[in-house]
C-alpha cells in the first residue's frame, strides 16, 4: 500500500508543474510557505522556509528518508552552480506516530507551523538563486503531494533578498503579445479571409472509412461476420424484425465509435491550443512511437494484444439480452474483441485528427467514418444472409494482412519520433534518415509479399496471387519513388511527402543544393526584429504563423512558395516572419512570465511556442496553422488573413493584395 501510494503522488508530481499555474488558481495551497535569508557570515546564509499548514493535515518531516514521503529543497541548475544547501534545521514542534495507511510506518512530521532553516554557502560572486520546495501532506487517507517556487535576489547591501517566486504578471510583456495596434476587424482590403470549409472533415470522415475497410479483413474482425449473421437469422422471428435488429446492431456500432470523440469535444471547449498541444507534446509524440511499435510486433505475431477479459464478459454477458439493451451490447462486445486488430487503426486515425487542424471535429469525422464502414458490412449481410456465399473463406490470407499492418504501423511510428525530434531541435531525424528508414520498410514489405520474409504463424507461399503480387508491385513502386528523398538533388523534393516528412531545411545537406527555390524567412521566431526590418526597410511584413509538426505548413512552403510567382512576391516585397507555435525552445529567463486574458485568465508564458501560440490566438481569434497575415510596420492590418491556401493563384492574387494595400498607407 504504501508504495502504491508513492507510486500514485510521483505520477502526479511528474504532471504538477504542467498544470501549475491552474491548480494555483483553482484552490488554495494546503501549505503556504514564506521566504527570508539571514546573513551568517561572508558567503553563507540562512534561508528560512516558513510554513503554514491547513488546519487538519500534516507536513512530513524534511527527515524523512528519500523512499519515504518528505519534503525536499532542489535549486535550478543554474543556481546550483551558484550556491549549495549544506544542511536543514527544523524549528517546530516535531510529532512523530505509525501511519496504518502507509504500513505502519513511523512517520514525523508537523502541524500547523514550522521554520526550515537551511544553510546556504555562495559560490564565488553573490547572484540570484532560485529552486522549487516539493512537500507531502497528509490527512485520514489522503496523501497529497505539492510544490512551491522560491526565488533570492542578490542584493550589494543585504546580499540575499527573498522575491516573489514564480512566474509574475507583466504588463510590458503582454503588450508585446496583444498588440493594440492591429484591428482585426478593418484592414486595408477587405481581400481574404479564413474561410470555414468541411472539406477537411470529408477527407478525414473518407480516411477513417478506408481504415474502416481495412479493419474488415484483419483476423478479429472477418470471422465474426458469419457468427454476428447467424444470430441474428436464429433470433429474429420475422424478416422484417430481422431487418430492424440487423439496422440498430450497424448504428450501435456507428454510435460506440463516434462516442469515442466526445471527451475530445469538452477538453477542446475549455482550451482551444489543446490539440496543437497534444499534436506537439514530446513525451505524448514518443509515447506514440512506442504504442506503434509494440503494434507493429504485435501484428507481426510475437504477441497478441487484449483488452481485460472481464470487459469483454460482462459485454457478451448483458448482448444475450433479446432487446435493443441486447443488440447494444453485441455491438460493444464487436468493438471489444476486435480491439487487437482495430487499435492500431484506430490510434493512427486519433493521432492524425489530433495532428491536424480542426481537432474533435475532424476525430468525430474520422471516428464516424471508421465505425461506418466497420457497420455497414455488418448490418448488410444481417439483412441478406445469402450474401455471405460470395464471401472468400478465412485462411492465411488474414495473417498477411496483419503482417502488412505492421510494416505500416512502424512507418507510422517514426513520424511520431520526428515530431518530437523537430518540435525539439534534437538532430536525430533528418529528412534523408527519415526516408531511408521508410525505404527499408517498404523494401521489407515488398520481400514479405513476395514470400521472400515469413513470420510466426504464417503458411509458406506455395503461389503468389493477383492480389498479392499486385501489393508487391504498389509498395516496390511507393519505396522507389522514396529513393530520391535521400539525395542532394533537385529530384528530393517529393511532391506526395510534402508534409508527413520533414521539411527540406532539416536535412544533412543543410540549407544548400536541393534546398534552391525555397522562401527562407527574414526572421526566425522574433516578431520585433521583423518589425524594426520592416521600418528600416519600409517593406509590409508576412506574417508566418508555423509548426514544426504541420503538415500544411510544409505543403504550403515546399508547393505554392516555390512557384516562381508566389517566390518573387515574397522575396521583393515583404519582410517575412516565421513565428513556430510548436517550439519548445525555453525563452531566456527574465523573459519568461505570465499571460493575463481579459477573461482573467493566466497562462505560463515559457516557451517560444507559447509566446507566438499566444499571440496569434489574442490578435487573430485562431489557433490553427498556418496562418498568414500582411502588416504594414506601423501595424496596420492590410488585408485579412488567410490560411491553407494550396490554390497558387489564389494565394498569389492576395499578396498582390497586400502590396496594393501598402501602397495607400505607406508614409
Amino acid at each position: 500500500m504504501k508504495y502504491l501510494l508513492l507510486l500514485m503522488t510521483g505520477l502526479q508530481l511528474l504532471f504538477l508543474p504542467q498544470a501549475h499555474a491552474q491548480e494555483e488558481a483553482a484552490a488554495p495551497k494546503l501549505v503556504e510557505w514564506e521566504y527570508t535569508a539571514e546573513k551568517k557570515n561572508d558567503g553563507t546564509y540562512l534561508l528560512h522556509f516558513k510554513a503554514k499548514v491547513a488546519e487538519g493535515w500534516k507536513l512530513f518531516s524534511y527527515t524523512m528518508s528519500d523512499d519515504d514521503p518528505n519534503t525536499r529543497f532542489t535549486l535550478d541548475s543554474l543556481s546550483d552552480t551558484r550556491a549549495a544547501i549544506t544542511g536543514v534545521q527544523e524549528v517546530g514542534d516535531l510529532k512523530t506516530a505509525k501511519e496504518p495507511i502507509l504500513d505502519n510506518l513511523e512517520i514525523r512530521y508537523f502541524e500547523k507551523e514550522v521554520d526550515m532553516q537551511a544553510t546556504t554557502e555562495l559560490k564565488g560572486e553573490p547572484g540570484d538563486i532560485k529552486g522549487v520546495i516539493t512537500y507531502m501532506v497528509i490527512k485520514g487517507e489522503e496523501v497529497v503531494p505539492e510544490e512551491t517556487e522560491f526565488r533570492f535576489n542578490a542584493d550589494p547591501a543585504a546580499g540575499l533578498v527573498a522575491a516573489k517566486a514564480g512566474l509574475q504578471i507583466n504588463a510590458e510583456e503582454a503588450g508585446k503579445l496583444k498588440r493594440s495596434k492591429i484591428d482585426l476587424k478593418n484592414p486595408v482590403s477587405k481581400v481574404g479571409g479564413i474561410l470555414e470549409e468541411g472539406k477537411g472533415v470529408w477527407v478525414v470522415f473518407l480516411l477513417g472509412f478506408v481504415g474502416g475497410l481495412i479493419a474488415l479483413v484483419t483476423p478479429c474482425v472477418f470471422p465474426m461476420i458469419p457468427l454476428t449473421v447467424s444470430f441474428f437469422t436464429k433470433s429474429s422471428q420475422n424478416r422484417k424484425q430481422g431487418i430492424f435488429n440487423a439496422t440498430m446492431y450497424g448504428f450501435f456500432i456507428l454510435l460506440t465509435y463516434v462516442l469515442f470523440s466526445v471527451p475530445f469535444h469538452i477538453a477542446g471547449a475549455a482550451e482551444p491550443e489543446i490539440f496543437n498541444n497534444i499534436s506537439t507534446n514530446v513525451w505524448l509524440n514518443i509515447f506514440f512511437f512506442a504504442v506503434f511499435v509494440v503494434f507493429a510486433i504485435s501484428f507481426f505475431g510475437v504477441f497478441e494484444i487484449t483488452l481485460p477479459s472481464g470487459l469483454a464478459s460482462k459485454a457478451d454477458s448483458k448482448a444475450n439480452k433479446g432487446t435493443l439493451v441486447g443488440i447494444f451490447f453485441m455491438a460493444l462486445t464487436l468493438v471489444i474483441v476486435s480491439f487487437s486488430c482495430t487499435g492500431p487503426i484506430l490510434g493512427s486515425l486519433l493521432a492524425g485528427s489530433l495532428n491536424s487542424d480542426g481537432g474533435a471535429w475532424l476525430l468525430t469525422a474520422g471516428m464516424a467514418g471508421f465505425g461506418l464502414s466497420l457497420a455497414l458490412p455488418f448490418a448488410l449481410f444481417a439483412m441478406f444472409p445469402s450474401w455471405l456465399n460470395s464471401l472468400p473463406k478465412s485462411g492465411g490470407w488474414l495473417t498477411s494482412v496483419k503482417v502488412v499492418l505492421g510494416f505500416v504501423e512502424l512507418a507510422l511510428a517514426v513520424k511520431f519520433l520526428s515530431n518530437a525530434d523537430l518540435v525539439t531541435h534534437w538532430g536525430i531525424l533528418h529528412r534523408e534518415t527519415f526516408f531511408l528508414i521508410w525505404i527499408i520498410i517498404g523494401l521489407l514489405t515488398t520481400l514479405y509479399l513476395l514470400g521472400f520474409i515469413r513470420f510466426p504463424h504464417d503458411s509458406p507461399v506455395k503461389k503468389l496471387g493477383k492480389v498479392r503480387i499486385f501489393f508487391a508491385v504498389l509498395f516496390g513502386a511507393f519505396t522507389l519513388y522514396l529513393i530520391p528523398g535521400i539525395t542532394n538533388t533537385k529530384y528530393a523534393r517529393l511532391k506526395l511527402m510534402s508534409g508527413f516528412a520533414p521539411p527540406m531545411s532539416y536535412s544533412w545537406y543543410g540549407n544548400s543544393g536541393h534546398e534552391k527555390g525555397a522562401v527562407e524567412p527574414d526572421v526566425i521566431n522574433d516578431y520585433e526584429k521583423a518589425l524594426a526590418l520592416a521600418k528600416e526597410q519600409n517593406k509590409p511584413i508576412l506574417i508566418d504563423f508555423t509548426g514544426w509538426a504541420c503538415v500544411n505548413c510544409r505543403n504550403m512552403e515546399e508547393n505554392v512558395w516555390t512557384d516562381p510567382e508566389v517566390h518573387a512576391l515574397i522575396k521583393d516585397n515583404y519582410i517575412l516572419v516565421s513565428l513556430y507555435v510548436d517550439d519548445k525552445q525555453k525563452l531566456p529567463e527574465g523573459e519568461e512570465f505570465l499571460h493575463q486574458f481579459a477573461d482573467g485568465r493566466t497562462k505560463e508564458i515559457k516557451t517560444i511556442g507559447n509566446k507566438y501560440a499566444t499571440m496569434q490566438s489574442e490578435n487573430f481569434i485562431n489557433s490553427s496553422q498556418p496562418l498568414y497575415v500582411l502588416i504594414s510596420p506601423e501595424e496596420k492590418l492590410l488585408t485579412l488573413p488567410v490560411a491553407y491556401t494550396p490554390n497558387i493563384q489564389e494565394y498569389a492574387n492576395w499578396l498582390k493584395a497586400g502590396i496594393d494595400a501598402f501602397e495607400k498607407v505607406k508614409n
